[in-house]
């Protein structure tokens, strides 16, 4: 279920955003159902979380390479 950051360079600037607001969500949702302990997926979140850093990550470096500070 894991995002490869090949995967994710290939998205445009909406795409990204659009992912980047669902993750935050379903890590937020899974957040709830664990404190409620209607799920025990704890290691769904571990995933979610390098996904949605991987996902910023390469937002930031698309949005460097635009301004011309990384090649």
């Amino acid at each position: 279920d894991r995002m490869k950051a090949s995967d994710i360079r290939t998205l445009s600037e909406n795409e990204l955003e659009k992912k980047r607001v669902e993750l935050t969500e379903e890590i937020f949702n899974l957040r709830i159902q664990i404190s409620t302990q209607q799920t025990t997926n704890v290691t769904r979140i571990r995933t979610l979380k390098k996904d949605l850093a991987r996902l910023l990550t390469i937002k930031r470096e698309k949005e460097l390479r635009a301004q011309g500070e990384v090649k």
